[in-house]
């Protein structure tokens, strides 16, 4: 007997049930891009709820649907795929946005990660990658690609220019010395702090880098060059 989902339809094949109601919307002003994206989510169960050819159309398609992912290019007409995260995630918090373009230097993923987005995918990954990193994102991890993550540690480890003001100096200092494997107690002794200023610390880094605990707050720090991994 042929099993259904809850409103009578067959599951799509190979389709994984707790992917069942992920809902994205598509942005690439390729039409063939977004077909064949469309295409392939549908085939593995995800609900494409829009598509559009530039980021004004994004901002009103995210707003509409409210989707749980964003894909979206860089390079768009009107309004690019930067502009248009940092609208999406000042106006819609909860939706996740991924960047899946042909631009991986490491500017475009700085700024891409600095407005508000959750992963950078080059386009010649594969869909499978694709796949995995909306569902990824959808359940509020960051992820880069292979070779995007390689180039970011390139450059942590040569580039000497001035790091973003996301955090304020003492933040900063805060999470280098998580980073390093200090606890609250001995970041509070080190600084003169108490270590409820400590922890009042900590919930401002996770505001600011949008991090749900420390792992995640450390690792999005390193890939925006802010802080160091000995």
């Amino acid at each position: 007997m042929t099993s259904s989902t809850e409103d009578g339809r067959a599951p799509v094949s190979g389709q994984d049930p707790a992917d069942a109601s992920l809902r994205i919307v598509i942005a690439d002003d390729h039409r063939s891009i977004r077909h064949g994206l469309r295409v392939a989510f549908e085939e593995s169960g995800v609900v494409v709820v829009g598509e559009a050819s530039d980021g004004n159309e994004l901002f009103d398609l995210a707003v509409e649907h409210l989707p749980d992912v964003v894909l979206t290019d860089l390079s768009m007409p009107r309004c690019g795929g930067i502009e248009a995260t940092r609208r999406i995630r000042e106006h819609l918090p909860s939706s996740r946005v991924v960047i899946l373009t042909m631009h991986d230097d490491i500017e475009s993923v700085r700024s891409a990660l600095l407005a508000g987005a959750c992963a950078f995918l080059s386009k010649d990954c594969a869909f499978t990658e694709v796949l995995e990193t909306v569902q990824k994102v959808a359940k509020g991890e960051t992820v880069l690609s292979a070779n995007i993550a390689s180039e970011v540690l390139r450059h942590l480890s040569t580039n000497d220019a001035p790091a973003p003001e996301i955090l304020s100096a003492r933040q900063l200092e805060v999470l280098q010395c998580v980073a390093n494997g200090l606890n609250t107690t001995q970041i509070a002794r080190q600084f003169g702090l108490s270590p409820k200023t400590v922890n009042n610390h900590l919930a401002a880094i996770y505001r600011r880098l949008d991090a749900q605990n420390l792992t995640q707050a450390i690792l999005r720090a390193v890939r925006l060059g802010i802080i160091n991994l000995d």
